[in-house]
């Protein structure tokens, strides 16, 4: 009697380790699991908040839902500012980059374009963003914008390089110009298809159409940050 309560102990332990084991294996795997999911903040302005658009047609939701379509296990962070301008991300790039975020795309510049400011400052406010990126050791995606003629060639000419210098200089990945996915020969029309009545945030179908062409560039992101 006694050996054989033995062996019923000897038995019920074994299936209490057995099942202790499986818990552990399940908690382990659903940990690798969570950990696979690529976490990106996306630091911008309004054309990354999403202005003038209900939620889901903004850029961050479109954005994600445009990834995971291809398979990309990702978060993107909602990280836009309306109005804001490089010195404004700049300011907040620190608490953007939590230890939750693997990777991040920087669209800025805009504001500063169109409110005049020196390129140079444009471009210091920029580097300061990469290097607390570089610091982070957090890969980005750094979305370019191009000046109009108005301000002339000079200022047009110093704005346009700041992008891919930067992206040279960081080694990062760059998408040269934001709205590459709805320009044309025909801006005339593709304004009117694509852009809110301001002529400046694109409408939801706009914004598609910019998901669409900046998407790879993102899976590349999506990659470095794996």
């Amino acid at each position: 009697m006694a050996r054989a309560f033995g062996t019923l102990r000897s038995l019920t332990y074994g299936a209490i380790v057995a099942a202790r084991n499986a818990a552990i294996a399940i908690l382990v795997l659903s940990g690798a699991a969570q950990a696979e999911t690529v976490t990106i903040a996306a630091l911008g302005d309004s054309l990354t908040q999403g202005y003038g658009l209900i939620e889901q047609e903004g850029f961050v939701p479109q954005m994600q839902a445009w990834l995971r379509d291809q398979g990309a296990d990702v978060e993107i962070i909602n990280a836009g500012v309306s109005g804001d301008t490089t010195a404004g991300g700049l300011s907040r790039v620190d608490w953007t980059l939590t230890p939750e975020v693997d990777a991040m795309i920087v669209a800025l510049g805009g504001n500063d374009m169109l409110r005049g400011i020196a390129p140079e400052v444009v471009r210091a406010n920029l580097d300061g963003i990469m290097q607390a990126a570089a610091e982070a050791d957090t890969p980005v995606l750094l979305v370019g914008m191009e000046a109009p003629g108005n301000y002339g060639p000079d200022y047009k000419a110093a704005f346009d390089s700041i992008y891919a210098d930067l992206a040279e200089s960081h080694d990062s990945l760059l998408f040269d110009n934001f709205f590459a996915g709805i320009m044309s020969d025909d801006l005339s029309r593709a304004r009117s298809r694509f852009m809110q009545p301001d002529g400046i945030h694109p409408n939801a179908d706009g914004v598609k159409r910019i998901v669409s062409a900046m998407g790879p560039a993102v899976l590349d992101l999506v990659a470095r940050a794996d």
